[in-house]
């Protein structure tokens, strides 16, 4: 069984599963601090309404046969647990079948989450940690070499990553070939951070620098990652340090800590240490990985012809489980950064003199003195969704009403959800939402004002509305 394991990948195997582990703590924890607004038995988008609505075959969760907010949390809190058990290595020190089952579960709770989460888990990283979730049951622990067949299913959802990235960005938008959308992109990106603003003032042809060394990440060297040692290490490692540029210019939840988790999987770990040889694999394990694999292999064959089609889709699961999707982002990148401001009001009669108060949100721009923050890897989903409302009211037709329903009931685990809430003592008579352009100061401007952005009012998103006849 010699073919099987490659002992010299022990370093990088320890890596990825402590680094994946420490992303499902805060997946783990951003469901538990968030669900019973976004999708609990009183939140915007219930569970229980889902799961009338839709099969379980259709969206395979436990919360099909019961659901309760209590039952949300326990399962989120043990995921918290139990991910947290495993950053510190305990599955290192298991039998071989108790440290996969572990992994096992975990990838049953989340993904029975993201399967009744919506709107607010329809994101191309919930099915990465899921894809990568899955193959970490397989992957091993210190009682048995690192599977090859497992490490190579890694290095090819790595590859989809990157490659399906760089190419929907080469067929959508003409400023990702003419290497000006960084120009744009660290102004209108969902959810700036803290050096977002000194990104977007970075000099025109180190943007266009930026965009180079993205096209070489994303579209030439993930066919390395195939390639022998040390040639495929480097290809990881340069991937690495583009995933880091992104940490530092924007917050873009755990999608580049998992990235970076699964370059560091490829890294031959025999060029930093050796380890310890571990007995041989038990052979009900090597059958399992096999027949695992295999299977694997044929769902990959929709994903890897999309990645070739001129309609590439970005982002997609082809099965309920998530064993393997497509992915890409930022096909297109807005010039303009639009944002919905949301206000209320305690008066009960409307005239051209009343006064609206601002509700501040944790991520998203709203008081333009206020410097972005850094949030990655926690997930802030009701943000990340604000920002899609402002592209289009589309996006915003399932849940907005709900959520300014929830405003002005003063529903507590809403308003948790914000960074400030001007009516702490009763909630407003009125809610109102506009619809502001939002550009990042100058150099002078921010000496002059100290403000980090400046607004300009476009239109009405959503006019002033109360609970019950007007």
């Amino acid at each position: 069984m010699e073919w099987f394991g490659d002992s010299g990948y022990w370093l990088s195997r320890l890596v990825f599963q402590r680094a994946l582990a420490a992303v499902y703590v805060v997946a783990f924890l951003t469901a538990a601090l968030q669900f019973r607004a976004l999708i609990g038995e009183r939140g915007m988008l219930p569970v229980p309404a889902f799961v009338r609505r839709v099969p379980f075959r259709d969206a395979p969760s436990l919360f099909h046969w019961r659901y309760s907010d209590r039952l949300f949390a326990g399962c989120a809190w043990t995921g918290v647990a139990l991910s947290a058990v495993l950053v510190a290595g305990a599955a290192d020190r298991l039998p071989l079948a108790v440290a996969m089952a572990w992994w096992a579960v975990l990838w049953a709770l989340y993904l029975s989450i993201v399967n009744v989460g919506q709107t607010w888990y329809a994101f191309g990283w919930e099915s990465l940690l899921l894809e990568a979730g899955f193959l970490a049951v397989f992957l091993g622990n210190e009682r048995t070499a690192p599977p090859v067949l497992v490490l190579l299913l890694l290095r090819w959802v790595l590859f989809r990553v990157e490659l399906g990235a760089g190419l929907i960005k080469i067929r959508g938008d003409s400023c990702w070939r003419d290497l000006t959308c960084l120009q744009y992109h660290h102004e209108t990106q969902p959810m700036p951070g803290p050096l977002s603003w000194f990104f977007h003032r970075l000099p025109r042809p180190v943007h266009r620098a930026e965009v180079a060394a993205s096209h070489v990440t994303q579209l030439v060297l993930p066919f390395f990652l195939f390639a022998p040692q040390p040639v495929a290490t480097v290809a990881a490692g340069a991937m690495v340090v583009t995933q880091l540029w992104l940490v530092l210019s924007g917050n873009f939840a755990w999608l580049n800590w998992l990235t970076i988790a699964l370059a560091l999987s490829v890294v031959d770990g025999s060029l930093l240490a050796r380890g310890p040889k571990p007995p041989a694999a038990p052979l009900w394990y090597v059958v399992t990985v096999s027949v695992v694999a295999a299977g694997l292999l044929v769902l990959s064959l929709r994903p890897a012809r999309n990645l070739f089609s001129r309609r590439q889709a970005m982002n997609r699961s082809y099965d309920p489980l998530h064993l393997v999707n497509a992915y890409g982002a930022f096909g297109t990148v807005s010039r303009i950064r639009f944002e919905v401001v949301v206000e209320g009001t305690d008066e009960t009669r409307l005239h051209p003199g009343t006064v609206w108060r601002e509700y501040g949100f944790r991520g998203k721009p709203t008081d333009v003195r206020r410097l972005p923050r850094q949030f990655a890897p926690y997930h802030l989903r009701l943000d990340w969704l604000m920002w899609f409302a402002a592209l289009s009211p589309a996006y915003a037709r399932s849940w907005f009403g709900p959520f300014v329903e929830r405003l002005l009931t003063g529903d507590r685990d809403t308003l948790r959800l914000l960074a400030r809430n001007p009516f702490p003592g009763a909630p407003p008579v009125y809610v109102r939402a506009r619809l502001y352009r939002y550009r990042f100061t100058t150099w002078g401007e921010l000496r002059a004002t100290g403000a980090i952005w400046e607004r300009t009012f476009v239109r009405d998103f959503l006019r002033p509305t109360r609970l019950g006849p007007v």
